[in-house]
């Protein structure tokens, strides 16, 4: 995709964040300015006023050029706001209803008008979502029909959600019980880092063991010979019918079927093969037959951080080296082992090992900050990071884990 190149002094900082449903495929990507998550540790403990002329001002930046529904699409976009005064008619004129929805805190309810603010929202087709729980004294919208919850605090649902018509948003849902709590609770969408905790072993099927994977790993890493590479691969058909699949995907417009690995090869070429086995990896589908959260987050992560080395004047090498570290910070989790024995395992170089188990260097910097939920100015400084790089690389890694988790 192509990415407007003007750039701001003072871009705003976004976090972003995957939204997905209770099968673990992405639905939605959430938007919030820096410092307004109330799960955020860095967020200061006091409230803040929300300031809506600069929310309003940042939000412009945001969506002003239109990149980000772009690069998202044709996933919807949850719109986090502290006040309904965010949202001014210029802003809501490049929001179509049909892709945008609106989480508003709760205590937004207490401003003037903002109840019928809301509701002459909904009836423009815009989806509402109340998040949090009302103070006394403030009412809801007559028309709500969906709610968002910050997991932060307790979970305490006093009416029944199926009452309501959804879907309903969990957020900061970071470990499996969690998400197994809001699911049961009536939520359908979930935002949080839960995944990275699901227990794996009991996952792996068909025999593919970790030994077999670190194995088909070296052998890319060594650029061994293709013949040494396919024999491995062919002990795994499920990850053999993942390539093929990818191959003779709509994202390659094969004019012809392939059905074959030097056929694939030839399609890819080996640079893109490579990458491509790498994420296939994580492709495989659980043993409860759903798919594998982890793999469009290695695929962001990977996209993010060769992002990053590009914006910085890294060449070719640089990129690919900070691809595969991203795509590799979660083997950990995927086979169950820990980062020091898939290290060693590996006999990766000193630069790609203390990446990985130090965060340190260059790329382990950039590894750190793409980890982190929402890092601040102050971290991506250390890094040598713009805001607007950021905001490129975190739109260039989510356009490419979408595309992967529709193409795999």
């Amino acid at each position: 995709m192509q990415m407007v190149a003007t750039d701001t002094t003072h871009f705003p900082l976004v976090d972003l964040r995957a939204v997905s449903n209770c099968a673990h495929q992405w639905v939605a990507i959430s938007a919030r300015l820096a410092g307004h998550h109330a799960a955020n540790p860095a967020a200061p403990a006091t409230p803040v006023t929300p300031d809506p002329d600069a929310a309003v001002s940042s939000w412009h930046a945001v969506f002003d050029d239109n990149d980000l529904l772009t690069a998202i699409a044709p996933l919807d976009c949850v719109v986090h706001l502290r006040a309904v005064a965010e949202l001014s008619p210029p802003l809501l004129a490049r929001l179509p209803a049909s892709r945008v929805l609106f989480a508003v805190a709760a205590a937004a309810l207490e401003g003037e008008g903002a109840t019928q603010q809301l509701t002459t929202l909904q009836q423009a087709g815009y989806r509402i979502l109340i998040d949090g729980g009302a103070r006394p004294g403030a009412s809801p919208p007559p028309t709500l029909r969906a709610v968002a919850h910050d997991c932060a605090d307790a979970l305490a649902i006093k009416a029944p959600l199926a009452a309501l018509f959804g879907p309903h948003l969990a957020h900061g849902v970071n470990t499996p019980a969690l998400f197994d709590a809001c699911g049961k609770a009536g939520f359908a969408w979930f935002s949080g880092v839960h995944a990275l905790q699901a227990p794996v072993a009991e996952d792996v099927e068909d025999g593919l063991t970790a030994r077999r994977l670190l194995k088909l790993l070296g052998l890319l890493l060594a650029d061994a010979d293709t013949r040494d590479i396919e024999t491995q691969l062919k002990q795994d058909p499920a990850l053999c019918y993942h390539l093929l699949r990818l191959v003779n995907s709509a994202a390659f417009a094969a004019a012809t079927p392939i059905h074959d690995f030097a056929q694939a090869i030839d399609r890819l070429g080996r640079r893109q093969l490579m990458r491509w086995l790498q994420l296939l990896l994580y492709a495989r589908p659980r043993a409860d037959g759903l798919q594998n959260p982890l793999l469009p987050v290695a695929a962001r992560r990977a996209a993010q951080i060769e992002s990053l080395c590009k914006q910085q004047g890294g060449g070719r090498d640089a990129q690919d080296l900070g691809f595969q570290i991203g795509v590799f910070s979660l083997l950990d989790v995927l086979l169950g082992m820990p980062m020091a024995d898939i290290v060693a395992a590996l006999m990766l170089p000193p630069d790609s090992a203390g990446a990985l188990l130090g965060r340190s260097g260059p790329v382990g910097r950039l590894l750190a900050l793409v980890e982190c939920d929402a890092p601040g100015a102050a971290a991506l400084a250390e890094a040598a990071v713009t805001p607007r790089q950021w905001w490129l690389s975190q739109l260039q890694a989510f356009h490419w884990a979408i595309q992967v988790s529709r193409n795999v």
